[in-house]
């Protein structure tokens, strides 16, 4: 989001789902979306039988990179040096849009002074991609017409994540993809309401709709539509928030629906945090790791079981209705916040979900024509000003969020946090797989699911097995410099020599104890693509 917000004016999908089966190349970079986003999966094979060309950038041998024209199997952590190299092919071939360059864009020279360092042949060393892929790659990129770009963890979670997105931003304007119908900047949300919970202020520097907790006439406004005075200080990241915690300068959390005990990176750290707080509070639907440790537990009700919206990755707004009543004393979430307003002694000023939705509107001026009636009828995608506004399937057609022109924002590669060295030699990545949903705390729970992936594991290249005496479904050690789990050996071509690949949802063997703390200096987004680690076979399965 904070790249796009710079180089665009909006952090956030450019594009409208649907368009991607018109698409003539798609570009699919960090991102496995058979397995992580299988709806948007399955809509890229559609456009596959359709005739569209695709690119795949991935360290593994993803599902989609067996239908791709030409994978581009980089090392974990070179996203920028890989797009570098694309563009500096694009411009010294002469394959940009000059036209929308020069009347839509402001900084290419910028870009140029960075990008001319990184010939194919300098991209592909750093990437550890032949340089003959990364120029295919840029040629069958600018030759489209509509031509996408799709992203998602695997883009940024790395400490250089925020310019990462940036680079992907460089290059759909290089080549004129920006503001046109099946084409655009596309980030792939990593849950279903992730993109609902930044839109409605879960971000430490903003109100609803990415107002600045900065700017006092929007300070002011919030004030007096919620009758309090508001700090002009942002709040902190999750991240910060743990650090805080073991330090002592923070002494209480509240978590909604959220598992840090296995989401988070460097487990033993958050841990430490929490059992460290005088007062933890975790709301959530089930009795997960983290709310084992906290001093109340308030019991919230599911999604089958509450009133509201989930905006989705592109953006659109969708009722969620009530199907049956939560069990036993469970509440939806906004009634146990607005309770613990009125023991405060603050009238929430609200009494439904409803009335939410018809405060949002009236705070944050995207959603301002978006309300429960108007949801009955039809989905809407922000922003919508107005109540006869259509709502907004692709931004930046004509003009920019930022102002009449986008920038050029560019960036040189830059060296993951944690490399591999003569103690740690392996290079970790950790991601998701089809059948788990984040934790998961829900589907943990289906016994079909758990019989089909219900143990941790890793995936290891058959050299590297060899080499370190690991047999196909065999123990193996991994350690980092944070600690030390146990898994199952999975051997596969999957992944390349030196590179390791984990799903992070299972506590047993939990990838995260080994992740390391290493931030992007703007987002504050952990790297959970990049850590160094050493492996050996355990001594349970000597």
């Amino acid at each position: 989001m904070a790249g796009l917000a710079i180089t665009l004016g909006s952090g956030a999908m450019t594009n409208s789902v649907a368009e991607v089966v018109d698409a003539d190349v798609i570009f699919l970079i960090g991102s496995n979306p058979t397995e992580a986003h299988p709806v948007m999966g399955t809509q890229i094979r559609q456009a596959r039988k359709r005739g569209a060309k695709l690119i795949v950038a991935d360290p593994r041998v993803i599902d989609l990179a067996k239908e791709a024209v030409v994978h581009l199997q980089l090392t974990p952590g070179t996203n920028i040096a890989l797009l570098n190299g694309m563009m500096h092919t694009i411009i010294t071939e002469g394959l940009m849009d000059k036209h929308y360059v020069e009347n839509q864009t402001e900084g290419f020279d910028e870009l140029w002074d960075i990008v001319k360092d990184y010939t194919p042949e300098k991209a592909g060393e750093i990437c550890g991609v032949d340089p003959e892929d990364i120029k295919a790659a840029a040629r069958l990129y600018a030759s489209g017409k509509r031509a996408p770009i799709y992203y998602c963890l695997g883009v940024t979670e790395h400490s250089s994540g925020t310019s990462g997105v940036m680079s992907i931003s460089n290059l759909a304007l290089l080549c004129g993809n920006v503001g046109k119908v099946g084409a655009g900047v596309n980030p792939l949300r990593g849950q279903n309401n992730v993109q609902g919970a930044c839109d409605m202020g879960a971000i430490p520097a903003m109100y609803s709709g990415y107002q600045k907790v900065s700017d006092p006439e929007i300070r002011a406004t919030f004030s007096k539509g919620w009758g309090v005075e508001l700090s002009s200080n942002p709040g902190l990241t999750s991240i910060e928030a743990m650090d805080g915690a073991v330090s002592g300068d923070m002494r209480a959390i509240y978590i909604m629906g959220e598992n840090p005990m296995l989401s988070d990176p460097n487990t033993n750290h958050v841990e430490k945090a929490l059992r460290n707080l005088d007062f933890l509070v975790v709301q959530d639907i089930f009795l997960t790791e983290t709310a084992e440790l906290a001093d109340v537990v308030l019991p919230a009700t599911c999604f089958a079981e509450k009133e509201g919206t989930f905006t989705n990755t592109e953006r659109r707004v969708q009722r969620v209705r009530k199907a049956v009543e939560g069990p036993g004393e469970s509440r939806e979430d906004w009634a146990i916040l607005a309770e613990i307003m009125r023991r405060f002694g603050v009238d929430p000023g609200f009494n439904s979900a409803k009335e939410i939705m018809d405060e949002i509107a009236k705070l944050t001026p995207s959603f301002g024509g978006i309300s429960y009636e108007r949801l009955e009828q039809e989905q809407v995608q922000w922003p919508c000003p107005t109540f006869d506004h259509p709502g907004t399937p692709i931004l930046h057609v004509g003009k920019f969020s930022r102002g009449e022109r986008a920038l050029f924002r560019p960036s040189p590669h830059i060296p993951s946090g944690e490399v591999p060295d003569d103690n740690y030699p392996m290079l970790l990545s950790t991601g998701r797989l089809l059948y788990h949903y984040n934790t998961p705390t829900m589907t943990g729970k289906n016994e079909e699911l758990m019989e089909i992936e219900g143990r941790s594991f890793i995936e290891i290249n058959p050299v590297d097995a060899a080499k370190h005496g690991l047999d196909q479904g065999g123990r193996v050690k991994v350690a980092s410099r944070r600690g030390e789990i146990e898994t199952e050996a999975r051997v596969t071509q999957r992944v390349p020599e030196g590179v390791l690949f984990m799903p992070f949802h299972f506590a047993d063997g939990a990838a995260n104890i080994l992740t390391s703390g290493e931030v992007d200096s703007i987002s504050m987004t952990p790297e959970y693509k990049v850590c160094a680690v050493k492996v050996a076979r355990a001594s349970s399965d000597a």
